[in-house]
């Protein structure tokens, strides 16, 4: 195949996946009542469920957006007024939203008022080097008496609960809808992911509509799927843990461990199935491409590891640990450093063709433009009523935004240089955002730049632990591209998502205070009673204390940092992820293949198999059957019931959870 032929097969696939729902022809505003008593429902009646459950179990309610959706759907078309494709989608994202602030200001203020005084910190000789605009100190009364009405909690309220969300609230519609403009309006790509929250909003709203009769019924079918597999995989496990002291787990959370299993033959490789149904829709719809370039990625760690190990790289590990053990061993002895090594090869070749693909559009459009007597086509018109805003407007504000940020770390840790900051705020940050942008629009994946953050507080060489703990100016908002993206496709006003967060922020720091308030005030946390943040915020410091040593330690003891550090082993990953980039696509693999195989580097396969198994039915049977573009329409309805279906059992569970211990007179 001709590079001109790839190109045009390549092009065709991204305009399929573009095409799968329409563009629409108006766009309203759905910030109405109907959004507002949606927010305020789901706070009050479903956030103090997920608070706990996130604290028991570590999970949350994520069916409960959907809940909420539906029974705002249903009682709107008992009252003869349904509601609107605009009003549904808003209502699923600000219902998302709130319970997304299950954790919030006040679940992290909790989290370091444990900090604080947590016997790993003790050990570390770190206590009381904390500084007040981070925690309260540890022997202040609102530690002790556990209550966030205290003056001690009004610095680190001002500064991460009211001044870094106006900041990143700037930031979001500046940035992130300039994203939106160049990745969706300018460079046309296809966001495939987009369509699933579009579609099942819409299937709802479009229930009575005997046209689009077959979302509701698409949509109903992947909800009985979600309820028949949710009854074993979360209701099995999560009510029999009520009232047994070990749960009942007919397929084990997070994953089936094989590790032990195969260490005879493949030795360091941590490997398990994640038994998850939604991993197998999730492999139908993402693209072939992309599965078979991470299939490729975790072959390659198959065979890596065992040669590590046999000669002498791969050191901490020994026969009999498990995934997580494994992972924390390899850590050590050569993934920390090899991964800094791909983050910096991955930078590399996206800045290298990110550059290369905006230049050859723009020479193309432009040429086209040329080519075409009359055509008065621009890739920058904005379609009248989208809500849109100017861009001008955007690089004034993130400026300004960007400018608060860099004085407000600057303020908060003195001795870090400045030139650090900028670099963060005004080149790193819109640099990685649109590379993920770029990325979620080809191929729904999400792919981070880590140890960035790190490298550049260790060269600059500042001491102490408040570099580690200031807000920075190193953030991304990818993401914001494809929530635009999805509320164009349901013709949903921009503004609509302004208007939304200015009054859900609000009302999420009221709600946290309250709820956030009584479960702390009510018993201590962590504690027995909430076992799994007894042993996951206990390991979540532990592993902050490998990168806090790095600026702490006195340079006479040999730290956690010094022993995974190992500037040999950066070079390695630097250069074999530049030379694998090039072997692949000197021998045409598409670029959703090196996607794909970005995504599996150093990843085990737990997730995969069942991905793999969804590719292979939707390419072997149901595209052959149906067509492409057909299941392209259809899946992402399927999915969007599934999680409810899912959801709903977990919610049900929680009840159960929470009358129980009230029973045996835990809090609530």
């Amino acid at each position: 195949m001709t590079a001109r032929a790839r190109k045009a097969h390549h092009d065709a696939e991204l305009e399929l996946y573009r095409g799968i729902l329409d563009e629409p022809t108006e766009y309203k505003d759905a910030f109405t009542w109907t959004t507002v008593l949606g927010a305020i429902f789901c706070g009050t009646l479903m956030l103090p469920g997920a608070i706990y459950l996130g604290l028991i179990t570590g999970g949350g309610m994520g069916a409960a957006p959907w809940v909420t959706l539906i029974i705002f759907s249903e009682v709107s078309r008992r009252a003869m007024k349904s509601l609107n494709r605009q009003e549904v989608v808003l209502l699923l994202t600000v219902a998302g939203a709130m319970m997304a602030a299950q954790t919030g200001v006040f679940g992290g203020f909790v989290y370091r008022a444990f900090v604080v005084r947590s016997d790993p910190v003790m050990s570390a000789g770190l206590a009381g080097q904390f500084p007040d605009w981070y925690a309260p100190a540890a022997d202040s009364a609102a530690i002790t008496e556990r209550t966030f009405l205290h003056i001690d909690w009004l610095k680190p309220f001002l500064i991460f609960g009211v001044t870094t969300w106006v900041l990143s609230f700037i930031k979001r519609y500046t940035l992130g809808y300039a994203l939106f403009r160049l990745t969706s309006d300018f460079e046309r790509l296809p966001f495939p992911f987009a369509p699933i929250a579009a579609q099942g909003a819409m299937a709802i709203a479009e229930a009575g509509d005997k046209k689009n009769a077959w979302k509701w019924r698409a949509f109903s079918s992947g909800t009985m799927i979600g309820l028949g597999f949710g009854i074993f995989y979360v209701g099995l496990p999560v009510i029999s843990g009520a009232f047994l002291a070990k749960p009942m787990m007919l397929f084990p959370i997070p994953w089936y461990d094989m590790t032990t299993v195969t260490e005879g033959i493949l030795p360091a490789v941590p490997t398990g199935i994640t038994w998850h149904l939604s991993l197998v829709i999730t492999g139908m719809i993402i693209p072939w491409r992309a599965i078979q370039g991470t299939g490729l990625a975790i072959l390659l760690t198959f065979v890596l590891n065992p040669i590590l190990v046999k000669t002498g790289v791969l050191t901490t590990w020994q026969p009999g640990m498990g995934t997580i053990d494994t992972g924390i061993a390899n850590r050590i002895d050569f993934y920390f450093s090899f991964g800094i090594g791909c983050a910096m090869g991955i930078a590399i070749i996206s800045l290298c063709q990110t550059g290369r693909a905006m230049y050859q559009n723009i020479r193309e459009k432009r040429q086209a433009r040329k080519d075409l007597v009359g055509d008065s086509h621009d890739p920058w018109t904005i379609p009248v009523g989208r809500g849109d805003w100017s861009l001008k407007l955007c690089a004034i504000g993130y400026f300004a935004a960007g400018t608060g940020m860099c004085v407000l770390c600057k303020y908060l840790v003195p001795d870090f240089p400045v030139k650090f900051l900028v670099f963060f705020a005004f080149i790193f940050t819109p640099v990685l955002s649109y590379l993920n942008a770029r990325m979620i629009a080809v191929n729904g994946q999400h792919v981070d730049i880590p140890f960035i953050k790190e490298g550049a507080i260790l060269l600059s060489g500042t001491k102490g632990l408040n570099v580690w703990l200031a807000p920075f100016p190193e953030e991304n908002f990818g993401n914001q591209a494809a929530s635009f993206r999805v509320k164009e496709l349901t013709g949903t006003k921009f503004t609509s998502l302004v208007k939304l967060d200015l009054f859900r922020m609000p009302l999420t720091i009221l709600l946290g205070f309250i709820f956030w308030s009584f479960i702390w005030h009510s018993n201590e946390i962590p504690s027995a009673t909430f076992p799994w943040t007894e042993i996951m915020w206990d390991q979540r410091i532990k592993n902050s204390l490998i990168m806090w040593s790095a600026t702490t330690g006195d340079g006479l003891v040999e730290t956690m940092f010094d022993k995974a550090f190992k500037p040999w082993f950066l070079a390695i990953g630097t250069s074999a992820t530049c030379i694998m980039f090039f072997v692949l696509r000197s021998f045409g693999a598409p670029i959703m293949f090196v996607y794909g195989f970005v995504r599996g580097i150093g990843r085990g396969c737990h997730v995969f198999v069942l991905e793999i198994i969804g590719a292979l039915v939707a390419r072997l049977y149901l595209n052959k059957k149906y067509g492409r573009e057909r299941m392209l329409r259809v899946l992402p309805v399927i999915m969007a019931g599934y999680l409810v279906g899912e959801g709903l059992v977990g919610m049900a569970c929680v009840a159960v959870t929470l009358i129980s211990k009230a029973i045996s007179g835990l809090p609530l």
